[in-house]
């Protein structure tokens, strides 16, 4: 039944393109599943690059927490997110540039602060997770902290000014109650736009209400319907390890990235363990169409550890699609957040499917 359903997708696409000035909001251009999946889906992923990302700015200040990132094309920009207390995004320019050899490093733009209607700075404690670019503005998920004065959100901003334009609440279930919600600091992380302009967010960790189902833990969904009155509507959830594994090993979801429909997503999902460090799996998921009463959680229908395919050790945290290879293949680019750490750098890492022999598009052997 999975390898139909991936079938199924790997030939649908999603041609929309932004436009060159982004003044009007417009479904992301995102590739097909033959561009983007490895063929047969076992064969994994092979690592073309590795960045380390600046830790000054243009202006001289401490940059990194690097907790997302997202790629324009017509621009050959990358923005990422920082979910320093001081929120604030940073682009880099030339990643097909430098892919292609043309150019050694990427080339960094002054920080773009976000602040609030009138003007002025966030609060110092503003925690940014997930990013997705909606024509001139863009869509950040943040954290909380179970507090009134710093609860998650679902924010946009203005591209050109940083400025808060509106911000949609939470479901109630997901909000702080006695007994339940979100428990601080494992807020939302993950968030991506799909071809239709919907957004979907996942939460990072089981909410405190939520009860392990058939001894894993799982994770919740939700989906702000483009046009819609900006009410966000529960969509599922998916299991992402063992019951307790969210605390034990710090393992959370901690990105989702659209592909050429609106069924199928990628999720990344992060842990960490003593001595063992940090892990990277990627899942493909098939998303319901709706919200189904008392459905199990979504089980992947392929994953793969990223670790094996040469990723190093790192707080990996945002996904993006990058520019197209030479060879026609559209490559996962991946940043991680070095927590502000000293001994610790940001990473920009590109990866791209593998291809078995005799594998073309049009003709994958799913």
């Amino acid at each position: 039944m999975a390898v139909a359903v991936v079938v199924a997708v790997v030939m649908m696409f999603q041609s929309t393109l932004v436009p060159k000035n982004m003044m009007a909001a417009a479904p992301p251009a995102l590739p097909s599943p033959a561009q983007v999946f490895p063929c047969p889906l076992a064969a994994g992923w092979e690592l073309i690059q590795t960045i380390e990302l600046p830790d000054r700015g243009l202006d001289g200040d401490r940059m990194g927490g690097f907790s997302a990132v997202a790629y324009l094309q017509q621009d050959d920009r990358l923005w990422v997110l920082s979910d320093g207390a001081e929120g604030y995004l940073v682009s880099f320019t030339g990643l097909k540039r430098l892919l292609q050899g043309e150019q050694r490093s990427l080339q960094a733009a002054r920080r773009l602060l976000l602040r609030d209607r009138e003007g002025s700075p966030l609060s110092t404690d503003f925690d940014g997770e997930g990013l997705a670019l909606d024509g001139d503005q863009v869509w950040i998920v943040s954290e909380g902290h179970r507090r009134p004065d710093r609860r998650s959100s679902l924010q946009s901003f203005n591209l050109s000014n940083g400025h808060l334009l509106r911000e949609v609440p939470l479901l109630a279930d997901w909000q702080e109650r006695q007994g339940q919600g979100l428990a601080a600091n494992k807020g939302p992380e993950a968030l991506t736009q799909m071809a239709s302009g919907d957004l979907l967010m996942a939460a990072e960790a089981p909410l405190i209400q939520d009860k392990a189902q058939n001894g894993k833990d799982w994770v919740r969904f939700a989906r702000l319907r483009s046009g819609s009155e900006r009410r966000l509507e529960p969509l599922g959830g998916v299991e992402i390890g063992p019951a307790g594994s969210a605390a034990s090993r710090k393992l959370g979801l901690t990105e989702l990235l659209a592909v050429g429909d609106d069924a199928t997503v990628l999720a990344l999902l992060r842990s960490f363990t003593f001595p063992v460090g940090w892990t990277a799996h990627l899942q493909l998921l098939r998303l319901p169409a709706e919200e189904l009463p008392d459905a199990p959680p979504i089980q992947p229908l392929q994953s793969w550890n990223l670790m094996t395919s040469g990723l190093s050790s790192a707080n990996w945290e945002g996904m993006a699609w990058g520019p197209a290879l030479s060879d026609g293949r559209i490559p996962l680019v991946m940043v991680s957040d070095d927590g502000f750490h000293p001994f610790q750098s940001n990473f920009l890492s590109v990866l791209a499917p593998q291809r078995a022999p005799g594998c073309v598009p049009g003709r994958f052997a799913f």
